[in-house]
């Protein structure tokens, strides 16, 4: 069974941080590339950020850049969000997602394999 499960979701006030995990099982997770991807209700899920299976590479969203960073400790199966100075628009459900393929991307449809979601709210 290939898992991910996502934690580290929760109410913070703009301007605040967050970091979120994603844990996975199943299946050696250097071999890749891990996403991060948000969906707020009424609006199509957006691909927020993706990093290279080694880690070497970051891909980021316009919106989030120089905000949020991307990370992953393969030996711990676990990806990570870390999120800075959130803001209210940030709100939404957060997806991790692997893909098999061998560069970053955050187009949903290059993975396979996705989590159930956190919910990150943020507001004042």
């Amino acid at each position: 069974q290939l898992q991910l499960v996502e934690s580290g979701g929760g109410l913070v006030q703009p301007g605040g941080s967050l970091r979120l995990s994603c844990a996975a099982s199943g299946f050696t997770l250097d071999y890749y590339v891990m996403g991060w991807f948000r969906q707020a209700p009424g609006k199509e899920r957006e691909g927020v950020s993706s990093i290279s299976e080694n880690g070497g590479s970051t891909q980021y969203a316009d919106s989030v850049q120089g905000r949020f960073t991307i990370s992953r400790d393969n030996a711990k199966k676990t990806a990570y969000l870390q999120m800075n100075n959130v803001k209210p628009e940030d709100s939404a459900v957060y997806y991790c997602a692997a893909s098999i393929l061998d560069r970053t991307t955050t187009d949903e449809h290059d993975y396979a394999y996705w989590g159930q979601g956190t919910q990150v709210t943020v507001s004042a």
